[in-house]
């Protein structure tokens, strides 16, 4: 039997699973069968704490979109990681700092019980975002649609829109395009002033979620590039709200993260 947990952060919800021990090992079309809202647990992404490889960290953080692929970031996830390892005693540490495919993470819980994550640098090299085009610029032309691109840990567009009601058709065609050769996140921001947002996210390999934490951080630095943004804002996500701030290197997110339940599955005989 193996054990997990469900939390979700802002709505984006998430499968939580201690692989301390290592002995979790799950195939790709084992993640998507739990990931089935219908016929499994249902989750936008499985998170798995395993020991660190690096004397930096104190955990390593692993996460799997619902089609089974690994991805390298995902900040409302790394939020419910951080309370995870404070409510199942693994660690008294506070901040936590964890190592993904993508650097480190530093995680403090504040008193709240929000998290507040330092997400890292953001790259804007066209070849480590990755985007086919051989010169950087601060917006690209993608299938007749102006975006702002960056990584920050993982690959997004974003569309800088007066309305944000009708994104599936301009998603689909932007995350087929043969200039994001490893898919995109596509971020759909409206401006409400220079200190808030409101922000919708069409993931790759998702869908589109409640909340995408890395999405927000996208947006609001794209913001702050174009000089439409300050350096703290409120994102308003379908899930709820969450802060940004882009000191014009680093990237920090704060929100919280919630418990839902926990269970157990085998997934020869299913759910108990």
């Amino acid at each position: 039997m193996i054990n997990f947990t469900k939390m979700h952060g802002l709505g984006n919800d998430f499968v939580v699973m201690n692989n301390l021990d290592g002995d979790v090992c799950l195939s790709v079309e084992e993640i998507r069968q739990l990931a089935d809202r219908h016929f499994g647990i249902g989750f936008d992404q499985l998170l798995m704490i395993e020991p660190a490889t690096s004397k930096s960290a104190d955990f390593r953080y692993v996460i799997y979109n619902s089609d089974g692929t690994e991805v390298s970031q995902c900040g409302n996830g790394a939020r419910c990681f951080a309370l995870y390892i404070k409510k199942k005693n693994l660690s008294y540490k506070n901040p936590l700092t964890v190592e993904t495919n993508a650097g480190l993470l530093v995680l403090n819980i504040n008193s709240d019980d929000t998290v507040k994550v330092e997400m890292g640098m953001p790259n804007f090299e066209p070849s480590k975002i990755p985007l086919n085009l051989n010169q950087l610029s601060s917006e690209y032309n993608v299938g007749g649609h102006m975006i702002g691109s960056l990584s920050i840990g993982n690959p997004h567009a974003i569309l800088i829109q007066d309305e944000i009601d009708n994104i599936d058709g301009i998603a689909s065609k932007i995350q087929s395009s043969e200039l994001f050769p490893e898919g995109v996140n596509v971020g759909f921001m409206k401006i409400i002033n220079k200190r808030e947002i409101q922000l919708r996210v069409v993931e790759r390999g998702v869908g589109e979620t409640h909340a995408c934490g890395s999405g927000a951080c996208a947006a609001v630095i794209h913001g702050v590039r174009q000089g439409l943004l300050d350096s703290k804002v409120i994102v308003h996500l379908n899930g709820g709200d969450a802060t940004v701030e882009f000191d014009g290197e680093k990237v920090y997110l704060t929100g919280p993260g919630k418990f839902i339940y926990e269970g157990s599955v085998n997934l020869r005989s299913g759910f108990s």
